[in-house]
């Protein structure tokens, strides 16, 4: 949990502009099993993969966010829900052991980078996943954890 708690409040204050303040991140961390069924339920993919991220909020408000701006939280009070991650982790345990890497180093990289999507950042075209890396490597800089695209 502390280590969840570390990486986004770190990811929230290196986003440029990003105006969530308070706010919440749901994490789960789960087996392969589940993430996989909640890709093939949610995105039509029948696999597991190492972060889901399920954004609480509209493409229209992520970007809002970042550009500095408020968005109505709604009749209820308290901090705004930005969505839940959900990281598989027999995947992740399998991709540290495999790249060498601290287990809790790759973890943190992957809870920043579900952040990152729940915020509105995306690695679709070439020109967004150098935006989100640089992101990334920054705010994993900031946490002491080397840059995880140099392997």
């Amino acid at each position: 949990e502390a280590l969840c708690v570390q990486a986004v409040t770190v990811a929230a204050s290196e986003v440029p502009g990003l105006a969530v303040e308070p706010a919440q991140v749901s994490v789960l961390l789960t087996d392969d099993a589940q993430v996989r069924d909640l890709n093939c339920r949610y995105r039509g993919k029948d696999s597991a993969t190492n972060v889901l991220s399920f954004p609480a909020l509209d493409e229209a408000a992520r970007a809002a966010l970042r550009r500095g701006g408020r968005v109505a939280t709604g009749p209820i009070p308290g901090p705004m829900l930005l969505g839940d991650l959900a990281l598989a982790f027999e995947t992740l345990s399998r991709e540290a052991q495999i790249a060498a890497k601290p287990l809790e180093d790759h973890f943190c990289h992957l809870v920043v980078h579900g952040f990152l999507h729940l915020v509105g950042y995306d690695h679709e075209s070439d020109d967004e996943a150098e935006v989100m890396e640089a992101l990334e490597r920054r705010v994993l800089a900031r946490l002491g954890i080397p840059d995880p695209y140099l392997q």
